[in-house]
């Protein structure tokens, strides 16, 4: 650590600390436009002037100045930086009055007004008027795509959106261009950008150059109110804030976790904003016969809805009924689920929509992304077997990357040759190349054994197939063999695309014994051997298999369970609930209510236990509290918040005990061809749709 002195308080600092950062650290506020943490210094804006002692007679930019750098006083004292001096006082003034020179007075019509960085430290640190009567310098707007609205009038070059692009989404889609007045940011040729990542620039942008397009003229900051609850739109769990107008949603923001999500969020999390209010179910449906004699859903109020359920339920064999939970449900319904599937008798339960042969007897190491998204940067060699994190989870994809731009990591890919934003090693695209991997065919199981934490990352892709048990097992022997499977590291970590996937094996919302699985419930609906199904939140699921079976939706939108149902039971968004989600690294994470259901919709624990109560297996639970303490009864690593209980090694050790069989087959397809209409909330958001669309474009045009 060096000693430097900031504003007369001596601190000890890292050496390799800018100015800037010490200055925080002292407790002294200094202004920045171009500075980012997570960015590159540009060190071009020259807001963050403060004052050396014993420097040059002129202020410094104190974000590209480390603390190395400072020469200590003549007899050895630390080195002593200003921050509040007449000299700094002028030279900040003169560098807000430089800016606004040829920035808009927009204001007033501007979607940045109330958190604007500029208007901010236009009134700390600048003057009541400016000394510039030439005319403003106007720029032409861009099209960059659905998801960002420019308005490059504004701009104050700070470059914070190109470093982004290029630094961390990796797809260097904006650029700098010109010298002197006629400097601009642009995409180049105009087009829209091609990042799962690219609404980030809004929040770097400190300006109102790059504002979101689908928010624009929505709401003004001070009318919101705000909700700090947790994403599912992927398995990572990022933190978001949701903003609220009225009972409207209107805007989805990222929070801060380091350990998580950082600060960034994918498109997808940002702009399903629309679909949580398009196609919703707001009252229930009973599928009978109507006035013209023509069978058709019906509106019905609870009481009728819950009655044909609980007639039914009472009327058919336990054996006869399946009941699959989908992707997005958080823990507390996957516990009523389970509690009162258990009540009943029914063994045919499955909350693995996909098919996945994941199961938490074998152990919670198994199922857990064990390294931790943090963890990745600490992995010196990576193996991806059957994903594509760019789709599955992109912004997990750009922490990969992130470790990937230190060097001295490197990738191996094993399934689809994906641009991943990132240089890896292409080992083949199915089982054959696990095998020829393990064998030492290839030079990469070399590198995994020479590295101290080699991470084998499992995708979906793996365990979604019929022959899932022996490939991961043959991983779990590969993590093994190379040491990724230890005490002090656990590189053996699965990806999983569903929010609800670990809190289900969890809490072992799987065929109980001689239970049917989701392909096998599927199969026996087809054959009749199934005569009623619960779909409790599932639509990535082929309806068309569903045959003559008495149909049960419980969901929020009108997808493909909702389609094919004979009883529809509205719930409630991921917004419009508490709710308990358990990342893919099995961090327990607690999301709030930011706006209430809409119309008779209720919150499926609830629908869950009145339900239960009209079949005479009443629920022992009134309450969310009390349906969680019986959570956390059962579970009690469930009363650790934002904690991770981690999985033991041993589980992998047993898994991998299980190899051997010949591994063959298709080669490995990710779960996730259009990563924009995962789910009922984002094939209903039309935002989203327009972002499939060029998507798909893209693909074509590259395909030619």
């Amino acid at each position: 650590m060096a000693k430097i002195k900031i504003d007369g308080n001596e601190i000890d600092v890292a050496p390799e600390a800018t100015l800037l950062q010490a200055c925080e650290a002292a407790g002294a506020e200094v202004p920045r436009f171009c500075f980012h943490e997570r960015l590159s210094v540009a060190g071009n804006c020259r807001m963050c002037l403060v004052e050396v002692k014993g420097g040059p007679p002129k202020p410094t930019a104190s974000c590209a100045m480390s603390v190395r750098d400072l020469r200590p006083g003549p007899n050895g004292e630390p080195p002593e930086v200003f921050t509040n001096t007449p000299m700094v006082k002028r030279a900040r003034e003169g560098v807000m009055e430089f800016l606004l020179i040829n920035h808009p007075l927009d204001c007033p019509i501007c979607d940045q007004g109330g958190e604007c960085d500029l208007q901010d430290q236009a009134m700390a640190y600048g003057i009541d008027a400016g000394r510039f009567a030439e005319n403003k310098r106007a720029v032409e707007d861009k099209y960059i795509g659905p998801l960002v609205k420019t308005v490059m009038t504004r701009c104050i070059q700070c470059t914070r959106c190109v470093r982004f692009t290029a630094e961390v989404a990796g797809t260097a889609d904006m650029g700098l261009i010109s010298r002197g007045e006629d400097v601009e940011i642009t995409t180049y040729l105009e087009s829209a950008m091609a990042s799962e990542l690219q609404g980030n620039v809004v929040d770097l942008c400190p300006v109102g150059a790059l504002t979101s397009r689908p928010y624009e003229f929505k709401a003004r900051p001070w009318e919101l109110s705000k909700t700090e609850t947790i994403d599912v739109m992927d398995a990572l769990g990022s933190n978001i804030r949701v903003d609220v107008r009225g009972r409207e949603v209107v805007r989805i923001l990222p929070r801060l976790n380091e350990d998580v999500n950082e600060e960034w969020i994918s498109d997808k999390t940002r702009h399903v904003v629309d679909g949580l209010k398009t196609q919703r179910l707001d009252r229930p449906y009973v599928r009978r016969m109507d006035a013209h004699h023509h069978v058709r859903l019906l509106p019905a109020s609870w009481g009728e809805a819950l009655g044909v359920v609980a007639g039914k339920l009472k009327d058919t064999d336990p054996k006869k009924v399946g009941i699959v939970v989908g992707d997005l449900a958080s823990a507390e319904e996957l516990f009523a689920v389970k509690a009162l599937a258990s009540a009943l008798g029914i063994a045919n339960l499955d909350a693995r929509a996909d098919g996945s042969c994941l199961d938490g007897a074998a152990g919670r190491a198994t199922y857990l992304f064990n390294a931790t998204i943090a963890g990745i940067e600490r992995a010196d060699a990576i193996l991806i077997v059957g994903s594509n994190p760019r789709l599955e989870a992109p912004v997990l994809n750009a922490r990969i990357r992130k470790r990937w731009r230190k060097g001295g990591c490197p990738i191996g890919v094993i399934g689809e040759e994906a641009d991943l934003n990132y240089a890896y090693n292409f080992l083949g695209e199915g089982p054959n190349a696990v095998a020829n991997l393990a064998s030492g065919g290839n030079g990469f199981l070399e590198v995994l054994k020479a590295a101290s934490r080699p991470l084998i990352l499992v995708g979906n892709a793996v365990s979604a197939r019929e022959d899932g048990p022996a490939l991961m097992a043959a991983l779990a022997k590969l993590a093994v063999d190379v040491g990724a499977a230890g005490p002090e590291w656990n590189g053996f970590s699965v990806l999983h695309t569903a929010a609800s996937r670990v809190a289900a094996l969890d809490l072992g919302v799987v065929p109980g014994e001689g239970g049917l699985a989701t392909r096998e419930i599927l199969a026996g609906c087809a054959s009749g051997a199934i005569e009623m199904l619960i779909l409790v939140g599932a639509d990535e699921i082929d309806t068309a298999k569903l045959g003559s079976a008495f149909v049960v939706y419980l969901g929020t939108h009108g997808d493909a369970g909702a389609h094919r149902a004979d009883v529809i039971l509205p719930g409630a968004a991921y917004t419009e609930k508490s709710g308990i989600w358990v990342n893919t690294e099995g961090r327990v994470q607690v999301g709030a209510r930011a706006a209430f259901p809409v119309g008779d919709a209720r919150e499926d624990w609830a629908v869950i236990r009145a339900l239960s109560a009209l079949v005479g297996e009443t629920l022992p639970f009134d309450s969310l509290s009390e349906l969680r303490a019986a959570l956390e009864a059962a579970h009690p690593t469930y009363a650790g918040v934002d904690e991770i209980a981690a999985g033991d090694h041993e589980d992998v050790v047993r898994l991998a005990a299980g190899a051997g069989a010949a591994l063959g087959g298709p080669d490995f397809a990710s779960p996730v061809t259009d990563f924009y209409l995962t789910n009922p909330i984002a094939r209903a958001s039309s935002v989203m749709a327009e972002c499939s669309k060029l998507a798909a474009a893209r693909v074509a045009a590259a395909a030619e």
